[in-house]
């Protein structure tokens, strides 16, 4: 953008602070996977001397991707904050997965920060740019949150510098050509044997400076002619774009009317346009060579964020007070304390650990502070006080000792063992309560259960570890099946999951089978006669029931009725021929499913003077159940969710038919906003258990559901006969 002046380095394990909010900027990078965010924010640490080069764990400069998970996966998996100084200005880079399963941590980071960088690869074309990445950017565009983009990858085969600008403006500006237009154009070198051109430098459009980086350092070249011609129509452009963005409305009459707006102006205007979110410049990035400290483009974007970039003071968040009362916080260190956890991690070595920004007063450590529970119906199980521990600066797996944390910055705090991810931290004398972000519904079930008896002892305390972590992982001990279930966001977010059970807490689990509560009834009306009678040495065992069995409509449950006459069963075993009649519609009849929805009517029987017991009619009872079932059309029954499916409109047409082919019954579709549908569906459970991974598959990562239990209903014969055949053979 503009000359830079001297930078502050955080190297050599020395602590990047500010002493003011407008003197830190909170800055989360987001974009599809393998778009290069990690890469880049290693590339921003290395020139502003944070580390000394990128990406070496073993000698403690690697600053993103630093976890075990991460290193054995080698993907991200976990939000990680990167501190570094820039033109005396501590810059918090947050660095997010760019994998849906990880949406968790993608929606932490953006909770923390007061702008995005969007990170996407030239490379990637229209797919890197819609789906996810797409619904991402328009959820930011709903809270006004500043963005710029960052473009990787452009000395890749693939790439095309003004096709993938073209398509951004396109897809994420739509349309508007004037609120998304590059600051500078990209300089190639000559061709290489694989006839990849590689970027060299770069075309600064408003200070008209041409940058070399060929050395690794920024040096400034003479242009060209040729250069000269290729960035006075994008100039133009750019600066009518800052005019079109500027609030100044009589500064376009002057730039039509041939006035030569000077570039301080324009730069203010740019910086403006940026900070309010209306205008979202195209910038331009690429690594340092080998041993090199500048990566292509490294100073034009600390530049944006230190300049364009709002403020934590400008970006404002409200909070509620024990009487009631919402109102904003404000950024001011001396101001009652207001902070939220925004993330939660167990280390082997000082226990929980808290990322924590603080939006308002000044967080010291060892303070007693209040926490408050992320939500009104979940106050009441966090709202008591905690002191905390150290207050650090986290650098990868390096926590860097601080005596204190201002309004506006992020930090790490030990010993908070009752807060979790989202929770409120205020002064103890004044309690609020910050409003919750969204986080995304985990609908892909994993069934588990301990691997030994060892991992049993462990097993409940290393699962309230990882759901107290992890938001995003839902944890169900199932009534119906008496299954343990984590319900995850995909697949690689259920690996995860299970690996930090086992490499963090200790506890080994397998995963089995998961099972839907299925239910049996009766299709049609039958009778049964239980006999239970049995001579021996002393007491025998001697009871006779005969029963009839109707169905009932949905929900009924299991309805006993005593038409017993003449006394033929003693009233005092009545109650026991129900008992066993319960207890064997609890068992299944036919499946082992439980039976539900049918009236048992008790109308004859026998007893015995001296043999008839209580546990003679139970079983007496229970057989005539079974008796009963084997002469009649029994049901199995399924439940069935309400589906509803947000998709873009493109794959509306391959959602409805995976949904008819997974048997489900399509009640109507509606658009709900511009290119985006909403689809309502009922499906039964027993096809949706893998339906967040495959959505996703199909399509592309641009659509979301929600499901919600309907109703149960009977399963088709067929597929009826089917379970009945697997629930014996498995029995």
């Amino acid at each position: 953008m503009v000359e830079r002046t001297t930078a502050s380095a955080g190297a050599n394990g020395r602590v990047i602070t500010a002493e003011r909010p407008d003197d830190i900027r909170n800055v989360v990078l987001v974009g599809h996977s393998g778009s290069g965010k990690t890469t880049l924010v290693e590339a921003l640490a290395v020139a502003t001397g944070a580390v000394p080069r990128a990406g070496r764990v073993e000698d403690g400069t690697c600053v993103s991707d630093y976890d075990d998970i991460e290193q054995r996966q080698h993907r991200s998996v976990q939000l990680s904050v990167v501190p570094m100084g820039w033109d005396h200005v501590k810059v918090n880079l947050l660095d997010t997965p760019g994998y849906a399963d990880f949406v968790g941590e993608l929606r932490a980071g953006l909770r923390a920060a007061d702008a995005a960088l969007f990170v996407l690869s030239a490379a990637a074309g229209v797919e890197g740019v819609s789906g996810a990445t797409l619904a991402l950017w328009e959820e930011c565009a709903g809270v006004g949150m500043p963005r710029a983009i960052v473009l990787t990858h452009l000395d890749t085969a693939r790439a095309d510098f003004e096709e993938m600008t073209d398509t951004c403006r396109e897809i994420l500006g739509g349309g508007a050509s004037e609120s998304m237009l590059p600051l500078h154009l990209p300089v190639y070198g000559d061709k290489g044997a694989d006839g990849h051109r590689p970027v060299i430098g770069l075309i600064d459009l408003l200070t008209q400076h041409v940058y070399d980086y060929v050395t690794g350092e920024r040096v400034e070249t003479p242009a060209s002619e040729e250069q000269r011609e290729l960035m006075e129509e994008a100039r133009n452009r750019l600066i009518e774009g800052i005019i079109a963005e500027s609030e100044d409305e009589t500064l376009m009459d002057r730039y039509i009317g041939g006035e030569e707006i000077d570039l301080a102006t324009l730069v203010e205007d740019l910086e403006k346009a940026v900070a309010r979110g209306s205008f979202h410049p195209v910038l331009i990035a690429a690594p340092p060579p080998e041993g090199a400290r500048q990566g292509l483009g490294t100073v034009e974007i600390l530049d944006l964020i230190t300049r364009g970039f709002p403020t934590p003071a400008e970006h404002p968040v409200s909070a509620t007070s024990v009487a009631g009362k919402s109102a904003p916080l404000a950024c001011d260190p001396s101001a009652p304390l207001a902070a939220e956890v925004i993330r939660t991690a167990s280390d082997p070595y000082v226990g929980r650990m808290s990322l924590v920004r603080v939006f308002s007063g000044t967080l010291h450590a060892d303070d007693t502070v209040h926490v408050c529970g992320h939500g009104p119906a979940d106050t009441a199980n966090h709202d008591s006080d905690e002191r905390i521990g150290a207050v650090s600066v986290p650098f990868g797996k390096q926590q860097r000792p601080l005596g204190q944390a201002i309004a506006g910055d992020i930090v790490c705090v030990t010993k908070l063992s009752h807060a979790e991810t989202g929770d409120t931290l205020s002064a103890k004398d004044s309690p609020l309560l910050i409003e919750p972000w969204s986080m995304p519904d985990p609908l892909l079930p994993v069934a588990i259960k301990a691997h030994s008896k060892a991992d049993e002892d462990k097993l409940s305390q290393g699962l309230s570890r990882l759901v107290a972590e992890d938001p995003t992982v839902r944890l169900e001990q199932n009534p119906h099946t008496r299954q343990l279930v984590l319900w995850c966001l995909g697949e690689a977010h259920r690996e995860v999951a299970l690996e930090r059970l086992r490499s963090r807490f200790g506890v080994q689990v397998d995963v089995i089978d998961h099972q839907v509560a299925l239910r049996e009834t009766f299709a049609t009306s039958s009778s049964g006669k239980g006999r239970h009678v049995k001579q021996s040495g002393g007491h025998g065992q001697y009871a006779i029931c005969e029963i009839e069995v109707a169905p009932l409509p949905e929900g009924s449950g299991i309805e006993f009725v005593d038409k017993v006459v003449g006394g033929v069963v003693p009233r005092q075993f009545i109650p026991s021929v129900e008992k066993g009649v319960r207890a064997q519609a609890a068992r299944g009849v036919t499946a082992g499913y439980p039976l539900v929805d049918v009236r048992v009517t008790l109308f004859e029987g026998k007893a015995h003077s001296v043999d008839s017991s209580d546990a003679a009619f139970q079983m007496a009872g229970s057989l005539a159940l079974r008796e009963a079932a084997a002469a009649a059309r029994i049901s199995v029954l399924e439940p069935i969710d309400a589906v509803r499916v947000v998709v873009a409109d493109d794959y509306v047409g391959p959602v409805l038919g995976d949904l008819s082919s997974r048997r489900g019954r399509v009640l109507g579709t509606e658009p709900v906003s511009l290119g985006r549908t909403e689809i309502r569906a009922e499906v039964p459970e027993l096809e949706l258990s893998r339906y967040a991974v495959d959505l996703r598959s199909l399509a592309h990562g641009a659509a979301t559901f929600t499901r919600t239990y309907a109703r149960h209903e009977a399963m088709p014969p067929q597929l009826a006969d089917s379970v009945r055949e697997k629930a014996k053979s498995s029995g």
